[in-house]
């Protein structure tokens, strides 16, 4: 595979990082390197990324990153649970079905699974 080209690290700012770490570690099992009180950098299972202070959250007409649920249900739930507000009811796209939620210190992702 050429790595020329790839998407090879994945930075998001947060306006909080314990708390961003806190609901993250609670959300997916991840667990975080600090990096000095303005960073911490998580390996998702496939990619490293990093967190960063930010004085803003990043913009919901930003980038978006999406990630993979085998049950967006019990995930809608889960992140509603964690202090997270849902911004886009499920819905489905050709091919399958997502929610939109903003976590606690506002940055907005997104939840897909397959229709299958």
């Amino acid at each position: 595979m050429n790595e020329e080209g790839r998407i090879d690290y994945i930075e998001i700012p947060v306006t909080d990082l314990e708390k961003a770490r806190e609901f993250f570690s609670e959300l997916f099992g991840w667990s975080f390197q600090e990096w000095g009180p303005d960073y911490f950098s998580f390996n998702d299972g496939r990619l490293e990324c990093g967190m960063r202070r930010a004085g803003q959250a990043a913009p919901a007409t930003g980038v978006l990153l999406v990630f993979y649920s085998k049950n967006l249900e019990r995930d809608m739930r889960r992140v509603r649970e964690l202090g997270a507000t849902i911004s886009q009811e499920i819905f489905e796209f050709p091919g399958g079905r997502r929610f939109h939620f903003v976590d606690p210190v506002g940055t907005e992702f997104a939840m897909w699974s397959s229709l299958e």
